[in-house]
């Protein structure tokens, strides 16, 4: 059950990072087939501090660091979901999931059906990605679009601590696979999180600030920047809403068409590359099933068509900013 912070009399406010902290660790009490393998995550605590004080409470047999082999130990985790474990698989850098396709594309996803739906693989994936740090080419790529494409995948990319931990919830009790994409720079923001348990249902989209003037559309790094623009344009006397879609897939279509039809302007902002990504695909269900609601083209912010520099200056500018969706409403608008 969603618990809105509105409903809830007891919240406190934690890092996103805690939050995750928060899902992991009550999901491994509430069911002991729950365990949790990657690099450095027992001892450490996780490179992002996402499992610390973990170990202590579960022991080395739930909370297991691997050897630097993302393919043994997530084709460890495939097999462990099918045989009726619930893994959490954790890939330090989105990047390294490029070492894991045969895994998760050719054998996670396709068991299902492959077994003419008797099979399950309840297997999580969590992994971030994006940029912001200065890590370069080969360590801050969003490549969410890869696995959107995949039959039989749920992706997953939650904004918030809230978000972070009910999905996180979810994800776990979920038949999966579930790919749970977390962003690098979100690790320490801040945001109120209910004491009680909560779960958000998979494929909830959540209208992060309401408004009659235009959409954006939204997911994981690209929603505080979307948020950040709109008070922004508001102090202008232009009233955007702010869709955070939380879950790619299953995608909430009919939020997405809701507040179209209502604005009847929308731009999609993604980090990704535009080449062949979600935000395209979003366009295409625009497009076709709100087309006669739209008092403006459809407009897409993406990240340009390269590797991420190294260089900080470089690196910003090749993915949306704050005042790239400003300009991009204005425009819009002129």
């Amino acid at each position: 059950m969603e618990i809105t912070l509105q409903q809830s009399t007891d919240t406190r406010t934690i890092l996103y990072r805690e939050a995750l902290n928060e899902a992991l660790r009550e999901e491994l009490a509430r069911d002991e087939r729950v365990f949790i393998v990657g690099e450095g995550i027992a001892q450490r605590g996780g490179s992002y501090k996402v499992t610390v004080g973990l170990l202590d409470e579960f022991g080395p047999k739930r909370i297991i660091d691997t050897p630097i082999s993302e393919a043994s130990f997530t084709g460890m985790g495939v097999g462990a979901a099918i045989t009726g474990m619930r893994p959490v698989v954790e890939i330090l850098f989105i990047d390294f999931t490029t070492l894991i396709m045969d895994q998760i594309v050719n054998q996670a996803a396709k068991y299902r059906f492959m077994s003419g739906g008797k099979g399950r693989v309840p297997m999580v994936l969590r992994t971030q990605g994006g940029s912001g740090n200065g890590l370069a080419a080969q360590h801050s790529q969003s490549l969410e679009a890869w696995y959107y494409h995949i039959p039989g995948l749920k992706v997953v990319m939650p904004s918030t601590p809230y978000d972070a931990k009910g999905l996180l919830k979810s994800a776990i009790r979920d038949d999966g696979p579930v790919i749970f994409i977390e962003h690098k720079l979100l690790y320490m923001n801040k945001g109120p999180v209910p004491t009680e348990e909560y779960t958000i249902e998979l494929g909830r989209a959540d209208v992060k600030r309401t408004g009659t003037d235009v959409t954006l559309i939204a997911w994981s790094g690209m929603v505080p920047r979307s948020l950040a623009a709109a008070e922004e344009l508001a102090g202008e006397g232009i009233d955007v809403e702010v869709i955070d879609l939380r879950s790619l897939v299953p995608l909430d279509k009919e939020a997405i068409l809701e507040s179209v039809r209502k604005t009847e302007h929308v731009i999609i902002v993604q980090e990704a590359i535009r080449r062949g990504g979600v935000a395209s695909d979003i366009c295409s269900i625009i497009q076709e099933e709100a087309f006669d609601y739209l008092d403006a083209p459809i407009k897409i912010l993406a990240g340009r068509n390269t590797p991420i520099p190294f260089n900080l200056n470089l690196e910003k500018a090749a993915v949306p900013q704050e005042e790239d969706i400003v300009a991009a409403v204005k425009e819009m608008f002129n």
